[in-house]
């Protein structure tokens, strides 16, 4: 029978050590030569990314990058792809100098002299050791860097040739099987990824040079993801020409629709490398796409078009790849954290190569989300996951609701999926509700709820988030005396922006998030320094509303606490946007706590630092809404702390 605490106070199984023990995480899979790569992030390591590969898809791994080399780029500050693997050796960006080296049998040299660029996205002619990339270049001062693709001879050291740098940014390259094609994607401010894109393609010489670029996808407020080459040599991306990521052929160099419908097949491009579809063979294509609760894999038969779906388990796909007999992907479910796994094409069987989590809950303590619509403004629906507090061996014994977590995720051009994450369940098996939302701009819900955000960013979010916190608390679902919001980077902005501008919250936890929209405008790095321009209007033209919008300009408004969380190597939000706000609530006495963290740029990835910071948040909350946690918590000082007033 289960005993009785209050919620918030319930002893839990999933402690903060949990959220680092034993965990890694997954990104930039890849499938050459019959092998498996990937980069994997080792909290352990202070959070360093080493290169993995498995040759048989079936568990058996060897790291390939030895410490204290860290596979990871900085080009767009997000990164992604760094690495391609050559018939003979690896080229990789080192994260320290961002210089680029080669691995050949353990062995590591540089392969070009120290510069001032960065390196991401590559990608590798067939049978060559000609590699192309996305160069960032800093070298000239108080200039915004330029981006180009270039090509990289590793037959000749030192080689680099620039192919392409006539627009702001490009990304993308895949070459065609026979390595007589290259296609790419490019793009020019204000414009991010996910608003418009083009696509391009140019035949190579025998020394990898491009020649006759030309563009064969163009069109206003279309935006293209993944190019990539079918075995028959035939060119294919992801469009939402029709107010849906579809996937596309070319032949005759003319887009086709392969299966339109209304499901999203693409993604933003955050990061480089991301895949969502891969090719089995000339007929058959691997595919996952978003439905309205979960995502999807299956097999498209491109000659018929028929989609056939792929029963799993699993709630989300990412990094998808294949051959002739295997798949690879990164996936997730409700009860099962993200997993790098191999589907055999011909029995179905499907095998882990690699878990980001060692950490076994009982099923019986974990939360399963309910994806729910709400009611928001304007007449329109929004939507959440919704995870009621689950907790086998307690109960609460009063007539009270649960306190609630609402949950803002970063982007804002990005969503949140209904997987298992300890950052959830920590909190709901201790006797919290979790509301983790995903507002009007979201993806996986069409182009048109993608862009209704635009203009509104700090309205239709705030909004939403404020609206997904009444609703369940008129469902009963959640205490109405106990609401807070958390969030991180455009999150964390939503979250601060919730607290200046509606009266819904009565505590705040902001991870690195954004205070002064100006300021972002002003300082951020070049990937998302017009991203403003579309979600609230050119700067600085409109510069009385970045400042009618901004969080720090409204701060004599917020009268609860909020518990700021921020690395100090920021370098897409600044530290300062933090500290003025900190500084700002701190005179007014407003209840404020502030955790920097030395040596963590825009998210935590050293395992101290992401313990410490959940700690935070769990003394935090347990001061503003009263509860003793069962955890043995280091204090955290929040000043003007006990306050009269609302929160207190």
């Amino acid at each position: 029978m289960a005993q009785t605490a209050p919620y918030g106070a319930w002893p839990s199984a999933i402690s903060a050590d949990m959220l680092v023990e034993k965990s890694i995480r997954i990104f930039d899979v890849k499938r050459v030569g019959g092998q498996t790569y990937w980069v994997e992030m080792r909290p352990a390591e202070d959070g360093r990314y080493a290169l993995m590969s498995s040759p048989d898809g079936r568990g058996k791994t060897r790291t390939l990058v030895p410490k204290p080399f860290n596979v990871r780029t900085r080009v767009h500050e997000y990164g992604g792809n760094a690495y391609g693997v050559t018939p003979d050796e690896i080229l990789f960006a080192n994260y320290a100098d961002q210089r680029l080296h080669v691995v050949s049998n353990g062995t590591v040299t540089p392969f070009l002299p120290p510069n001032q660029c960065r390196y991401a996205d590559f990608a590798v002619r067939p049978g060559t050791r000609q590699v192309y990339a996305v160069r960032e270049d800093h070298s000239v001062p108080y200039r915004e860097a330029s981006n180009h693709l270039v090509m990289l001879d590793l037959a000749r050291a030192g080689t680099e040739v620039v192919l392409a740098a006539d627009h702001d940014f490009c990304s993308s390259p895949c070459v065609s099987p026979d390595g007589a094609r290259l296609a790419w994607l490019a793009w020019n401010h204000p414009c991010m990824p996910w608003d418009e894109t083009e696509l391009w393609v140019a035949h190579l010489d025998a020394d990898g040079e491009a020649a006759d670029a030309r563009c064969l996808w163009r069109q206003r407020g279309v935006s293209l993801f993944q190019p990539a080459w079918s075995p028959d040599g035939v060119l294919h991306c992801i469009a939402d020409a029709t107010g849906w990521w579809n996937l596309y052929a070319f032949p005759e160099d003319q887009p086709t629709p392969l299966y339109p419908h209304a499901a999203e097949w693409g993604a933003p491009q955050w990061v480089f490398g991301l895949s969502t579809y891969a090719f089995i063979d000339e007929r058959r294509i691997l595919c996952t796409w978003h439905g309205t609760d979960k995502q999807h894999l299956g097999i498209l038969q491109a000659a018929d078009k028929t989609l056939t779906e792929i029963e799993t388990d699993y709630a989300s796909f990412s990094y998808v790849q294949a051959d002739a007999w295997q798949a690879v992907f990164l996936a997730a479910s409700p009860t099962r954290f993200a997993e790098l796994a191999c589907l055999d094409l011909e029995s179905g069987r499907i095998d882990v190569i690699r878990r980001t989590r060692r950490a076994h809950i009982a099923a019986q303590q974990i939360s399963r989300p309910q994806a729910i619509q709400f009611p928001t403004a304007d007449g329109e629906q929004a939507h959440a996951y919704y995870y009621a507090p689950a907790n086998a061996d307690w109960q609460d014994a009063t007539d009270q609701r649960p306190p609630l977590l609402v949950k803002s995720h970063g982007g804002p051009t990005s969503a949140t999926s209904a997987t298992l994450s300890l950052d959830i369940q920590f909190w709901t098996n201790r006797g919290f509700a979790v509301a983790d939302v995903n507002y009007r701009g979201s993806t996986g819900y069409g182009t048109a709820y993608r862009r209704r955000l635009n203009g509104q960013w700090g309205v239709v979010d705030v909004q939403d988030c404020a609206n997904a916190a009444r609703y369940l608390v008129q469902e009963g679902l959640a205490d109405p005396q106990r609401l807070a919001i958390s969030g991180g980077s455009a999150g964390g902005y939503t979250t601060l922006a919730c607290l200046a501008f509606t009266d819904v919250f009565h505590a705040g936890i902001s991870h690195y998030g954004v205070s002064n929209l100006g300021a972002l405008a002003r300082e951020t790095h070049k990937f998302e320094s017009r991203y403003l321009d579309s979600l609230v209007g050119p700067y600085p033209e409109d510069e009385a509303l970045y400042a009618q919008r901004s969080p720090l300009n409204a701060a004599d408004a917020i009268a609860c606490p909020v518990l700021f969380l921020q690395g100090l190597e920021d370098k897409i939000v600044l530290p300062n946007q933090a500290e003025k706000m900190v500084s700002a609530l701190r005179t007014r006495g407003v209840p404020v706590a502030y955790l920097p963290f030395p040596g963590e740029q825009h998210g935590f990835r050293q395992a101290s630092n992401i313990k410490a910071a959940i700690l935070a948040e769990l003394y935090f909350l347990s001061r503003i809404f009263q509860f003793q946690p069962a955890d043995a918590i280091p204090a955290l000082v929040i000043e003007n702390w006990p306050a009269r007033g609302r929160g207190a």
